[in-house]
């Protein structure tokens, strides 16, 4: 069963994606832009029908979709998110995952996700979408048009959608079936979203939780000097402009 609970507005008119056959693809209406709010739906899953906001309650929350179980690299993927859970926990992160496939497969084939990380018998930690008929993966703009199944029939891509408490979309990123995501990035990014949602602050190329951060533009420097008593370090540029200062993380 699939229901889709809202409808976003306008979301066709966002910029087009290629084929990769020389041509483009409007975006699907109904995918959300960053900063819109993630629409409700009701799924069938691993672990009974699920109502995405009454699952996402006021957590983060990750939707990742993989092409089909019973892949390569999907088990891999899926095992390494099995191997993290306790991290995106800690980060009071829920996650949820989709393929095209039926429940069924979905709950075979998680048996061999837990063989590969060594914990054989053991149950999946989070649930899988059934979405046999590709109307969420429409919907979000999840298909990938250069991978299909026996049938011909477009398979989705390796999607992630990270969803705040606020249930607006905060970050998306879509991978072709060759490529495996990391999802100790995705952590990372998620240590950035959490982190400068409470503070005024952005994180710079390659930061890692517990590096210094930047002052975001909108701050005079009075006002950064005020905010962060540990201090705000202006780097020196050619241009004089004192737009590039420090502060040291304001969550430590």
């Amino acid at each position: 069963m699939l229901c889709c609970c809202a409808n976003t507005g306008d979301e066709d008119l966002a910029p087009a994606k290629s084929t990769g056959k020389g041509g483009k693809a409007p975006r699907q209406k109904g995918t959300p832009n960053l900063g819109d709010e993630f629409p409700d739906f009701k799924a069938d899953t691993t672990t009974g029908e699920v109502s995405l906001h009454d699952w996402l309650g006021d957590s983060w929350g990750i939707l990742f979709s993989h092409p089909a179980d019973f892949t390569p690299v999907c088990t891999t993927e899926l095992g390494r998110v099995v191997e993290l859970i306790g991290d995106f926990e800690k980060r009071g992160v829920k996650l949820i995952a989709l393929s095209c496939d039926p429940v069924a497969d979905h709950l075979s084939w998680s048996k061999d996700v837990m063989a590969w990380v060594s914990q054989p018998g053991q149950k999946l930690p989070f649930p899988i979408i059934a979405d046999e008929s590709r109307e969420l993966a429409t919907k979000f703009g999840m298909l990938d048009p250069d991978e299909k199944d026996n049938k011909g029939m477009p398979l989705s891509c390796r999607a992630v959608f990270i969803i705040g408490p606020d249930k607006r979309l905060k970050l998306s990123i879509l991978y072709p079936a060759t490529t495996g995501r990391n999802f100790s990035e995705i952590l990372r990014v998620i240590d950035s979203l959490q982190l400068t949602a409470k503070h005024k602050v952005a994180t710079p190329v390659d930061w890692k939780d517990g590096d210094d951060c930047i002052v975001v533009p909108s701050l005079t420097n009075d006002e950064a000097n005020k905010m962060f008593p540990k201090g705000v370090n202006i780097k020196e540029l050619p241009s004089g402009k004192q737009y590039l200062r420090y502060t040291p993380n304001p969550r430590l």
